[in-house]
């Protein structure tokens, strides 16, 4: 896990490095999803609040941690997702990166889904802490049951920057959701076909 600079130099000697206050968010050097988790977005309809031009909302979806998204409008900046069916949702996951990007990495950022834009609702709220790598967002419920949330359309709104910055910067962005199972009505995913031959009562 990356730390800033600034917390190593206010480090003293012999003493321990304080911990982020819990609920913020500093992003992983590595991109790392379940392997029973697939990427739902790739035929989604996406759109964006504002843009610069020649960095829109394709710039999100580029697989490329050199270009980005960059907003030109007031807060909050949204990214939109709307799927052509209600899908399950579990994952996501964005690139940010406080050391190239400074006063335009997202510092807090909500998570709203619905059926469209008339009936979004907030499902999760997270704070960043200068934020170096893939930050995860679980859509997850506090209920242990629930693991995935049911949507049509899924908006990640930034509300706020650090240092106060205005627009923002996000580099990708990754939507994940639960692989569906090979056999109907079968609560665990097999692979090999000699599990799937045997799987079911006859």
């Amino acid at each position: 896990m990356e730390s800033d600079g600034e917390d190593e130099a206010a480090a003293t000697p012999g003493a321990a490095t304080p911990a982020p206050a819990a609920g913020r968010l500093k992003g992983c050097p590595e991109l790392s999803v379940d392997g029973d988790m697939r990427e739902m977005a790739k035929t989604a309809a996406w759109s964006v609040s504002s843009c610069k031009p020649g960095n829109g909302v394709s710039s999100l979806r580029d697989d490329s941690l050199d270009t980005y998204w960059q907003s030109d409008g007031a807060q909050p900046h949204l990214v939109n997702i709307q799927f052509q069916k209600k899908v399950q949702l579990q994952l996501v996951v964005l690139y940010v990166d406080f050391k190239l990007d400074e006063s335009y990495t997202p510092s807090k950022i909500s998570i709203r889904a619905g059926d469209g834009f008339h009936n979004l609702k907030e499902i999760k709220t997270v704070d960043l802490l200068k934020p170096v790598g893939w930050v995860h967002i679980s859509l997850s419920g506090t209920d242990p049951r629930e693991t995935f949330i049911h949507t049509f359309m899924l908006q990640i709104a930034v509300l706020a920057n650090h240092l106060n910055g205005r627009d923002t910067h996000v580099r990708q962005i990754k939507i994940y959701g639960p692989r569906p199972n090979h056999v109907p009505h079968q609560p665990f995913h097999f692979t090999s076909r000699e599990c799937i031959m045997y799987s079911t009562v006859r």
